[in-house]
């Protein structure tokens, strides 16, 4: 039976429909103030999770886990003119802006769990903003932005690396900004061909018309260049990203009907593309090496003439450079030798085929010495890094989802998320024997966020709209469609449930022995 409800116009057009043959230039939900009134709210309470006892909990007030490698640098950074001068290091083994960050915050909050944590909190809340505003772009829905928004709060994996200083948040951040403007990007594309086509342009040219600069698609060079100064794997979404924008401009150009479509992105928007995203964010990366380059006793500053001679093929480019080159040859080596096989071997590593479902998680921090305040004479706390089951359990349907859809409907919102979670995902199963860790999955848990809050769209459906005779709108609510809201609402309780669950092994909250092995729910959490 159908039911007639007076309402608003609706939010957009719906969040399931894939973008129309000659799409319409109108591109997002028209209710902006209500939708930045959600974000503002949903960013608050993610700011209030990531926030709260942020100073907790340390191994005797110093670093815990991998901080202890990052929060010295960075402290180091901070005091020794932004650079890691400690000849004691025996190789730094990271680009510098994941420690610059933490660093911000040491500058702010002195040498302290605060400081070397906050920037990472601001970062775990503000992916949370991005993510609710590229999901609301991508859906037209502010309802699945805020979903979105909801479950990105509620992952156990982006939640812990947001309270913990090491580096892989910071990288999530800049590749989803990179992959939110993208986003924009092929919206703005879309406007352009639009304004193209009403002008009678298209047809001028059979590769279609130019698009002019793109300030979105060279923000993104920007933040892709950052990433890749956080962590080398940056650099797959360099490549993945590339690809998606080129894909992009092809969808669009066959949309408006421009008669050679590759052809045209080809001529027209490749080289661009690539000025862009690969020459921007490798110019971006070697400014992230600024202060090491203006610095006097950086590590490896002066491999010239020192670690490598001064003569040879490559004498001609500039010490600085060739000694940068060292470094990142000798970096590169440690990693390449951090395998299996030469014996490299840690009890909670694991390999990426585990880490769609988040299969073996990681302990960051676990103490049961003098531990008190459960209530029993021996009390444990711990954290550890483990994807809310809910979410995590639910990815590969998810991906299986997203590509049946991608190839049978054409959508390109589920393709462009497969792009960003597999550009995280796939490259890790190149070199198998090397040591590996969940903490590498972080840079997934959005894409996996926006995957779920779509695959909700579709259960919920459109939502169909029809005039009366009085000029005034209706949406028609059927029982399909009270079923769908049902089902998601029940889902995304359950997802909360679970997240309040896990939140006493996520934050170091004294609990009993048998609390803690209940949490453990499979053998590979043990």
């Amino acid at each position: 039976m159908t039911q007639l409800t007076d309402v608003r116009p609706p939010l957009g057009a719906g969040p399931s429909s894939p973008a129309p043959r000659r799409p319409s230039p109108d591109f997002g939900p028209i209710d902006r103030a209500r939708g930045w009134v959600v974000t503002a709210f949903l960013t608050a309470i993610a700011a209030i999770t990531r926030f709260t006892m942020l100073n907790y909990p340390t191994d005797a007030g110093t670093p815990v886990f991998d901080e202890k490698h990052y929060a010295p640098q960075a402290w180091q950074m901070v005091t020794g003119g932004g650079i890691e001068d400690n000849p004691g290091f025996g190789l730094v083994v990271h680009p510098p802006v994941g420690k610059q960050m933490i660093g911000l915050g040491e500058a702010l909050f002195g040498y302290s769990p605060v400081g070397w944590r906050f920037a990472a909190a601001l970062f775990g809340s503000v992916i949370v903003l991005l993510v609710i505003r590229i999901t609301r772009r991508m859906t037209r829905s502010t309802l699945l932005g805020a979903i979105a928004g909801i479950l990105l709060i509620c992952d156990g994996v982006t939640f812990v690396s947001s309270r913990i200083g090491m580096l892989d948040i910071f990288q999530a951040g800049f590749v989803l900004a990179a992959f939110g403007c993208l986003i924009v990007d092929r919206d703005v594309v879309r406007e352009r061909l639009a304004r193209a086509d009403a002008e009678g342009r298209i047809a001028l040219s059979q590769w279609g018309p130019r698009l002019g600069v793109r300030w979105w698609r060279f923000g993104a060079g920007l933040l892709l260049g950052m990433s890749t100064g956080v962590k080398w794997s940056g650099l797959y979404y360099i490549v993945a990203f590339g690809l998606l924008s080129v894909f992009f401009d092809v969808a669009a150009r066959r949309a408006y009907g421009v008669v050679r479509p590759w052809v045209g992105t080809i001529v027209r928007d490749v080289v661009p593309a690539l000025y862009a995203l690969v020459a921007i964010a490798l110019l971006v990366y070697l400014g992230t090496w600024g202060m090491w380059f203006a610095g006097e006793d950086g590590y490896d500053r002066y491999s010239v003439g020192n670690a490598i001679g001064t003569g040879g093929t490559w004498s001609w480019i500039p010490d600085a450079l060739r000694s940068l080159w060292h470094n990142q040859g000798e970096s590169l080596k440690f990693h390449e030798g951090l395998t299996n096989s030469a014996g490299n071997h840690h009890p909670w590593e694991s390999k990426p085929w585990s880490w769609p479902m988040g299969l073996r998680p990681m302990l960051y921090y676990y103490a049961d010495n003098g531990v008190t305040g459960c209530g029993q004479a021996v009390c444990v706390k711990a954290v550890m890094l483990i994807g809310t089951p809910a979410m995590w359990w639910l990815s590969l349907p998810m991906l299986v989802w997203g590509i049946w859809r991608t190839v049978t409907r054409f959508d390109w919102r589920y393709a462009a998320m497969l792009v960003g979670y597999l550009a995280g995902l796939l490259p890790w199963f190149m070199d198998l024997d090397r040591q590996m860790y969940f903490f590498y999955a972080v840079p997934m848990a959005p894409f996996l966020v926006m995957g779920l809050a779509i695959a909700l769209g579709d259960i919920l459906g459109p939502a169909p709209f029809a005039r009366a005779p009085n000029g005034h709108r209706f949406l028609l609510t059927s029982e399909r469609q009270s079923l769908g809201l049902l089902l998601v609402s029940l889902y995304v309780a359950i997802v909360i449930a679970n997240y309040a669950w896990l939140w006493p092994i996520m934050t170091a909250l004294p609990i009993t022995v048998d609390s803690w092995h209940n949490h453990l729910l499979l053998p590979s959490w043990r």
